[in-house]
This record gives C-alpha cells, structure tokens and sequence, in this order.
C-alpha cells in the first residue's frame, strides 16, 4: 500500500493522544453554556433540524460504545481508555447540550437509536476470530475517522451559519467548545488505522475482504441503513448548503480511507461510495418534499 505516511504511527503516539485529549477536554458541563437566543422561531426553522440530527447522533454514543463491545472485544487499554473516558463521556454531554438547546428552540427532545443492530451481533459472534477481529477493527477506525469529519464539517458549518444570524451566545458557547473536541476524536481514528496498516496488521486477503465490506456498508453518519434517517441526513446536506458541492464533500470525509484502502486506484479522488451516499440521502430528502411531506 502507498497510502502510509513517511513518518510512523506508533502506539505510544496514540496513547499520548488519547491522554492529552483527556487533559485537555473535559466534557463540556451543561452549565458554563449561554442559552440565549434572539430568535428561537428563526433559528429554529433555519437550523432546527441540523440541531436535531447532531443531538441524536451524539446521543447514540451509548449504543456505538456497546456495539464495540460487542465487536471489538479484545482491544488493548488505549482504545478502552479513548472510548471510555474520554469519546463517551465528551460526546454524551454534546448531545445533552445540543439537545436542551432544540427544546429551547421550542423542539421535542432528540430520539435516539439506542438498540444494537441484528448485523452488528451477527458479526459480533464472529469477533473472538482475531483475523475478524482485525477486519473489523480496521472498519471501526475508518467508520470514526469518516464520521467525526463529518462532525466537523457540519459544526464549522452550523457556526458560521449562526454567527452571520447574530446568535453570538449559541455559536461560541455551545457550537464552538463542541466542534474543538471533534478533531481530537478524528485524529485518533486516524492514527490508529493507519497504524494497522503501515504495520501490515492485515494480510492481502484481510484488506481485499475490508474494501468489500467497506464498500458494501458504508453509511453516512447517523443514518443507521434506515432509510427515513438517511432522508433526514439528506435535509442536514440541504440546510448546511453541502448538497450544492457532494463531490467536494465527498472528497472531505472520504480522505483517510482513499489513502488507506484505495491508494493504488488510479484516478479516484475519493471512494466512490461515498458520494452514492450523498445522492441517495439528498434525494430520498427530495422525494420526501415531492410527496408534499414536511421538512423534520
């Protein structure tokens, strides 16, 4: 693989990350945030749907840290302490935050997907395999380094958005300490895929199966293969002004994976799959507008 950095990854670098993102992000205390609003009803129809997504997708953090339980049963102490002490309890306290500030916008509460899925405890069953154990692995580190791009994409995009509205106090007490976490989380997942790979953990055949099951599951964060969520991701794209660049997008989030996985694929900016997402997202959203059903 070509897509390895010239500088190795060690372990030892990842867990001073993990320690360093502990000491210098605790989570965010629900009260050292401004909940004024100057105009919830414009917020709200502008952005309320966008709160609402990222509130449910943080809050799903309690079902993502059982799924790796479930598949990753064996990590070592690093993973552990990142998922535990520090992704989990950051990433709950994003979601109480930004879901008190829906209800304030005059919202009902975020639903969150909270069940582990029939696949994930089908290949659940599968993990005390270490070579599944590796794949799946792998596909955990991919799964978090696309998803918390996204994340930061959409905070830098919800920021500015409510900081040309004039709603100072939200954007810098609530969207900014929210969206300075969410590259910490990224670069870990980063890091730790490419170590897998750099250290040729995987064997060819491991790799090949992990472009397969990659390209086959690949989801957009917070969609879960359901189909009405993933119209709902359709509608954050729409209101965050992203559909009106998917390929540029695409390109964003789908970064770590093209040079880990897909390297050797001469002219591919970016996993084609991804893009597939977006479009499909984007016009599930249409059709749902088309059926003349409201925006959520």
């Amino acid at each position: 693989m070509t897509g390895v950095p010239r500088q190795p990854v060690t372990q030892r670098k990842i867990a001073e990350h993990v320690q360093r993102l502990g000491e210098l992000y605790p989570p965010i205390p629900l009260d050292s945030v401004d909940r004024t609003i100057l105009d919830p009803r414009r917020v709200a129809a502008r952005f309320g749907h966008v709160i609402d997504y990222l509130a449910r997708v943080e809050l799903e953090v309690d079902r993502n840290v059982l799924e790796l339980l479930v598949l990753l049963p064996d990590v070592d102490d690093t993973n552990k302490t990142f998922y535990s002490d520090v992704w989990q309890p950051q990433e709950i306290q994003h979601g109480l935050i930004l879901d008190r500030l829906q209800t304030d916008l005059g919202r009902p509460p975020a639903q969150p997907q909270l069940d582990v899925s029939f696949r994930i405890k089908v290949l659940g069953a599968l993990a005390h395999l270490k070579p599944v154990q590796d794949i799946a692995k792998l596909l955990y580190f991919l799964t978090g380094a696309s998803t918390e791009r996204q994340a930061v994409l959409a905070y830098n995009q919800l920021s500015s958005g409510l900081a040309e509205m004039g709603e100072q106090a939200i954007a810098e007490t609530i969207i900014r300490p929210i969206k300075q976490q969410e590259p910490g989380h990224f670069a870990f997942y980063q890091m730790s895929a490419t170590a897998m790979v750099q250290d040729k953990v995987l064997r060819p055949w491991q790799l090949f199966l992990a472009r397969v099951l990659r390209e086959r599951s690949y989801n957009l964060v917070g969609t879960n293969a359901r189909p009405a969520y993933k119209a709902d991701m359709g509608q954050v794209a729409t209101d965050l002004g992203i559909a009106a660049d998917l390929a540029g997008y695409a390109r964003e989030i789908g970064r770590v994976e093209h040079r880990l996985l897909w390297a050797d694929r001469q002219g591919m900016d970016f996993p084609p799959y991804i893009l597939a997402a977006l479009r499909e997202s984007v016009e599930l959203y249409r059709e749902r507008l088309d059926r003349g059903l409201p925006a959520r």
